[in-house]
């Protein structure tokens, strides 16, 4: 199984921002058991979003998140750009239109806004590509959405991480069901990486395993995670490791 990762926003781009929810998603993703073969980040431009996810959806991930551009301002234009790629309208969500206007309502009685009115901006939230389910946003306004498009699980949510983090939580890994994929994290004793390279090689070939490798300086140690579906794989191939003369300490 593997799962792509599209992050939305100028300023992302720009470097103004530190794209966070993209290493957040992917390491959740992959605790679910998907590798992530991709990760990719696109401005707030609706024909270039609407390109770049027609792009991952011929790759055919099992699972695509997108984060970013939910908002109210003009910018935020991810909604309409996923209802453009998948060929659908954008409508009305009676639901979500309902939470925001409890959202606004909530504000204004905490004195935090002035106007708890729904105006245009904050009804263009409720806005969500035909046929999707609308997932709940506990810690902002605008929801997020659910698509299942060509055998593709699609999930849209927003940039806030606070917001993001909670939605992928509540909403989206547990639509994802229970398999898990375990890592192991363990510091190899080897000069260099070219000498470990060869062992590495014949672990994958013989175990249903990922690993990852991380030098932690000349003369010291390199730093191996390991990923597999039971801990049996895993220590399987550590053992094999350490029968190459591989000696390991557990942790980095």
């Amino acid at each position: 199984m593997f799962a792509e990762v599209l992050t939305i926003g100028d300023e992302l781009l720009t470097g103004n921002t530190v794209d966070s929810n993209s290493a957040f998603i992917a390491k959740k993703l992959t605790e679910k058991g998907y590798w992530v073969r991709r990760k990719t980040t696109v401005g707030d431009d609706v024909e270039e979003i609407k390109t770049v996810i027609q792009e991952i959806l011929s790759r055919k991930p099992e699972v695509l998140v997108i984060s970013g551009g939910l908002g109210p301002t003009h910018d935020d234009v991810t909604m309409l750009a996923v209802a453009k790629a998948l060929g659908r309208e954008l409508i009305l969500c009676e639901e979500c239109l309902e939470r925001i206007k409890n959202f606004y309502r909530e504000l204004y009685e905490k004195g935090l806004i002035d106007d708890p009115q729904l105006n245009e901006a904050r009804k263009k939230m409720a806005y969500l590509p035909k046929g999707a389910q609308p997932l709940e946003n506990t810690e902002g306004a605008a929801p997020g959405a659910y698509i299942e498009h060509g055998g593709v699980k699609i999930f849209v949510l927003p940039g806030m991480p606070r917001e993001m983090k909670a939605m992928l939580e509540k909403e989206v890994l547990p639509r994802l069901g229970e398999r898990k994929f375990l890592q192991r994290k363990l510091l190899a004793e080897i000069t260099d990486e070219s000498k470990l390279a060869p062992i590495l090689n014949e672990t994958l070939k013989r175990f249903n395993v990922k690993i990852h490798s991380s030098p932690k300086g000349f003369g010291k140690y390199i730093g191996l995670i390991i990923f597999g579906e039971s801990e049996e794989e895993i220590e399987g191939a550590k053992a094999f490791m350490e029968s190459r003369g591989i000696r390991f300490e557990e942790g980095w």
